[in-house]
């Protein structure tokens, strides 16, 4: 039906077809003689082709269950940190230095400044110093030289010794530094038994709980907006894909506190009320095997493995381990293992007991497996040291100016030395109490917005909180695998 558009007067009636609010310019976009597409007249009204579908451009992204995986286990915590105690060796050594210099062929000598080499071990009972050589003790000195402890004056730090061999000793010079061992004892007949006993002692370790926080906000308004990603089954809200990522970015902050936290000893005031904590790597560089102190590099090479065992024979370590590693320390242990023919998950007959003696159970964790000089290795790649906005980082995986490649676990129990309960080498701890847990605190709040009625606000805050912290347990027992920066 045509338009009449006239009005009186024969002129065109424009508001007819043009009522306020309406622009029909685009049916004037060019002459239709013109005209190279559709488009150019229905460009407006054309609906947007969109693939709901949300591509997971860096894969699966959350870093949490390395804990897990070692077999650390969850345990409640009562006070604001936890005690616990770490057996002290059996053996201790003695050191000190020369009081004088001792000339070649000297018959007796006086060792100065005597104390342990490791802390808060034994300790002789009835004196107040850290001396444990005692008159009769057989001590050897410089690799070889047995020495014989013929008295230690009355505050325990001085030891005099005399040689065992008519040669004497080799000479040394003043404050020349001490290391001994003590080998046994030897009396004369008819002597009395030694006048002081030795007490065992145990290292007293704490470590503080860490409070990690995250929270989230959405407006109602953007509560009930419906976008063009499907975010999984079916639900295009996008604030609960946003809610989900808070949600891991949580859980993984929380593990890496455990991992990289650090106890505070900064008296700066922004720093007040917080003590920090001790994470898995500080552990391990105050008292762990750490490559770099022995091979001073990365393993490389089946040479630089067995430098790594000799030291976990030293340490009484177990016979299985879990390695954590990056990229290129996986691809160096992989040719290492094609080259060196020492075994793999297919092959190998070695110890599973970490997971109960089945090497398809390894496998199907994502383990492969290799043995060397009686240990077992589960090797495993480690995705935080791998992404770049985290330890793969350009210089941000330094770690005491040395760059850190992965870790070594023991997959063991530990037994502790007052009670005799054994307990997992890594223990994660959460507050808990009476029946209320501070492990993964989650709640939310609102005015009204999604159902929650607690304020006035027109949005929903949802909260997250746990207050945590890592045992590591006979750290002396863990390797962190770590070489020089360039």
């Amino acid at each position: 039906m045509a338009i009449n558009v006239k009005q009186q007067g024969g002129s065109n009636n424009v508001a007819a077809v043009n009522p306020k609010g309406i622009s029909n310019s685009l049916y004037n976009l060019q002459d239709p003689v013109k005209y190279t597409s559709l488009h150019d007249f229905i460009d407006e009204v054309n609906a947007p082709d969109i693939r709901a579908n949300l591509i997971k451009t860096f894969g699966d992204q959350g870093i949490t269950g390395f804990l897990k995986l070692t077999g650390a286990v969850n345990a409640a915590g009562t006070a604001d940190q936890v005690t616990y105690w770490e057996e002290a060796r059996l053996h201790q050594k003695l050191t000190g230095a020369f009081k004088g210099a001792v000339s070649s062929g000297a018959v007796s000598a006086i060792i100065d400044g005597v104390d342990y080499a490791d802390d808060a071990s034994n300790y002789t009972e009835g004196t107040t110093s850290q001396n444990i050589a005692r008159v009769g003790d057989v001590l050897i000195i410089n690799g070889n030289e047995r020495v014989y402890v013929s008295a230690v004056n009355a505050a325990g730090t001085e030891v005099t010794i005399k040689s065992l061999l008519s040669g004497g000793l080799t000479a040394a010079s003043d404050d020349a530094a001490v290391s001994a061992i003590i080998v046994g004892n030897m009396y004369a007949q008819g002597t009395d038994q030694p006048d002081f006993f030795l007490q065992s002692n145990v290292v007293k370790r704490t470590n503080p709980y860490v409070i990690v926080k995250e929270s989230y906000e959405v407006s109602g308004s953007q509560a009930t907006n419906i976008g063009y990603i499907d975010i999984g089954g079916g639900d295009y809200r996008w604030y609960l894909k946003s809610e989900a990522d808070t949600r891991q970015r949580f859980l993984d902050k929380r593990e890496m506190m455990m991992l990289l936290g650090q106890k505070v000893t900064s008296t700066d005031a922004a720093l007040s009320g917080i003590e920090g904590t001790e994470g898995y790597f500080a552990a391990l560089e105050d008292r762990g095997l750490v490559t770099s102190d022995v091979i001073g590099e990365t393993l490389t090479d089946f040479g630089d493995i067995d430098q790594v065992i000799k030291m976990m024979d030293k340490n009484g370590c177990p016979a299985e381990y879990a390695i954590y590693a990056n990229t290129d320390q996986m691809l160096t242990l992989d040719n290492m293992i094609s080259k060196g023919g020492t075994g793999s998950t297919a092959g190998l007959q070695g110890s599973y007991g970490a997971f109960n003696n089945d090497k398809d159970m390894a496998a199907n964790l994502g383990f492969s497996s290799f043995s060397r000089g009686g240990y077992t290795f589960h090797k495993h790649g480690w995705k935080l040291l791998n992404d770049p906005t985290l330890l793969g980082a350009s210089g941000v995986g330094d770690i005491a100016t040395n760059l850190v490649a992965g870790v070594m676990i023991p997959l063991t129990t530990v037994a502790d030395p007052q009670t005799g309960n054994r307990a997992p080498a890594l223990e994660m701890n959460y507050k808990a109490a009476g029946g209320y847990s501070r492990e993964m605190e989650h709640w939310v709040t609102g005015g009204g917005v999604l159902g929650f009625k607690t304020d006035g606000k027109d949005v929903a805050k949802f909260n997250y909180r746990s207050e945590c912290n890592l045992v590591t347990r006979a750290a002396n027992q863990h390797v962190l695998i770590k070489g020089v920066s360039e």
